[in-house]
């Protein structure tokens, strides 16, 4: 008997199921944590997390809030300087798999992390790129991780924060950038693929129950459908089973530390 799951639960299984036990994967915090360190706990017990603050093969029982949280340090096979870390492992050419989130997105693949609106009066100044441009350009290929609508896939971003398929076509190549980019987008409704000569993103497959109708309504650009799209297999009990306990042992170890420093914070004052 299946079970029922939440949108953002299969996009998190999804990208989880992308990942292979050989993978060396560059980890974005937020969703692409989740993903990976999913597929850690199930199918990819061997594969390899780098979080940007330099731990290498780290394996945490809970979910960063940041790439600075003790707990990655505590649990890789080692931890390295930010700029070994980015010169020997990820421009080195030894990172297979960079996973990214957006804030927003274009049809190509581009992301911004920096701005809504204009660079200089911007309506909302976002967190920055932090190693995301870099990430981007090095790694063997980029997956990207993001909740649809209207807002986040646009035709147009606002800020190049990290470059995909630029233009789209071989726009990577005129650059001299030789990794291959964005290869997959995991929405909450749909998984995506570049075209294999324009880079434009399209659906190849539906989460179940969703509509062609509604991936278009909560995208910023006019979607094109694979020839044949499929049904993204719903969740087996294994893989929502570690998701949820994840992500409960992430809330209570969380919410333990905001109460420590809840109780810190009333005697200084």
């Amino acid at each position: 008997m299946s079970q029922s799951f939440t949108p953002n639960e299969i996009m998190t299984i999804a990208a989880a199921r992308a990942l292979s036990n050989s993978d060396v994967c560059f980890v974005g915090i937020g969703a692409p944590s989740a993903a990976c360190n999913v597929a850690r706990l199930t199918h990819a017990p061997d594969i390899t997390l780098i979080y940007e603050s330099g731990t290498i093969g780290t394996a945490p029982t809970v979910l960063p809030l940041s790439i600075g949280d003790g707990e990655l340090c505590e649990t890789s096979v080692t931890t390295v300087s930010v700029p070994e870390m980015f010169r020997y492992w990820l421009q080195g050419g030894r990172v297979t798999i960079g996973f990214l989130g957006a804030a927003q997105l274009d049809k190509f693949g581009n992301i911004n992390t920096t701005v809504i609106g204009d660079y200089d009066k911007p309506k909302t100044r976002l967190p920055g790129g932090g190693g995301a441009p870099e990430i981007a350009s090095s790694c063997g290929e980029i997956y990207i991780t993001l909740a649809q609508s209207t807002r986040s896939m646009v035709e147009k971003i606002d800020f190049v924060t990290s470059f995909g398929h630029g233009e789209g076509g071989d726009h990577r190549a005129r650059l001299g950038i030789t990794t291959k980019g964005p290869t997959l987008l995991i929405t909450d409704l749909a998984i995506w693929k570049p075209d294999p000569v324009t880079k434009e993103f399209t659906v190849v497959a539906l989460h179940p129950g969703v509509t062609r109708e509604k991936v278009q309504e909560t995208c910023g650009w006019k979607v094109k459908f694979a020839e044949t799209v499929e049904v993204t297999p719903a969740p087996d009990a294994l893989e929502l089973t570690t998701l949820r306990d994840l992500k409960a042992r992430t809330d209570a170890a969380h919410k333990g530390t905001e109460q420590a420093g809840a109780k810190r914070g009333s005697k200084d004052g």
